[in-house]
């Protein structure tokens, strides 16, 4: 098994945060593509095939493919302190939310998440492929058949939308969230699909099709805001093509008064 980075790090800001994470002689970090946000000048940084987490080529390999069918780049991106001393460098959440650290070995070593939430990690954390069991629940299940397994003995980062809660599932308790509300769940959280009421509720209610069962032992976090509803919101509220208007606009205000508004 490769060796885990033991890194240090702060979280900052409250609606849109970053995460800063300290870095020893010869200790690296990896994240997605376009993560950083700043960095030491003694930090280099190096585009890896695979997900960093270290090995031969077979191992590069493999885990180029499991980050292929996540819909991920081929490559992350490592940053390794080439110094003397202590450096620093930092990672900006993609949108308004809220960055999760977690200590894997605390969560029995492997955490189950969103395809687009993984943030930053220390090296050595392995950027797997999680397949739902019940097809079911991989064709409706809101993020899709492929989720992204984090292994590993280091610390992790993931990224979720609007405010953040965590809660705890004893053996056999159940828990109801909307799909793409669901940021991640340890691996002995069973995870299924429910049908939300009746006909009528399912045409309707305006909750979607079906929702997440998520049943203990273990921990799952939940997002208030998943970037899909933001998106959804911004996209509905768009002015249309051709429609003429636009808020602040000369050309909205002109239309509005031929249209006689």
């Amino acid at each position: 098994m490769s060796r885990v980075d033991e890194i240090d790090y702060e979280i900052y800001g409250e609606d849109i945060q970053f995460v800063e994470i300290e870095l020893d002689p010869d200790e690296s970090a990896i994240s997605e593509a376009g993560a950083m946000m700043y960095k030491s000048p003694s930090v280099e940084m190096d585009s890896v095939f695979g997900d960093g987490s270290g090995g031969g080529l077979f191992d590069s390999l493999v885990g180029a493919g499991k980050r292929l069918l996540t819909g991920e780049s081929l490559f992350v991106t490592v940053f390794t302190h080439r110094g003397s001393g202590k450096a620093h460098v930092a990672f900006a959440a993609p949108y308004p939310g809220t960055i999760i650290p977690v200590h894997l070995p605390d969560v029995g070593g492997t955490l189950i998440c969103q395809k687009d939430s993984f943030l930053c990690a220390a090296k050595g954390v392995s950027i797997g492929i999680a397949l739902q069991k019940r097809i079911l629940t991989g064709l409706f299940g809101g993020e899709g058949f492929i989720m992204q397994r984090l292994e590993g003995e280091g610390w992790c980062f993931v990224h979720a939308g609007g405010t953040l809660t965590r809660k705890e599932l004893a053996a056999g308790e159940e828990i109801h969230v909307d799909t793409g509300c669901v940021v991640g769940y340890t691996e002995q959280v069973d995870f299924e699909l429910e049908r939300a009421g009746g006909i009528k509720s399912m045409i309707f209610g305006g909750e979607g099709v079906f929702f997440a069962r998520l049943r203990g032992p273990g921990s799952v976090w939940i997002q208030s805001m998943p970037f899909s509803r933001l998106a959804g919101r911004i996209l509905a509220n768009l002015p249309k093509r051709g429609s003429g208007k636009g808020e602040g606009s000369l050309l909205g205000t002109a239309g509005d008064v031929m249209r006689g508004d």
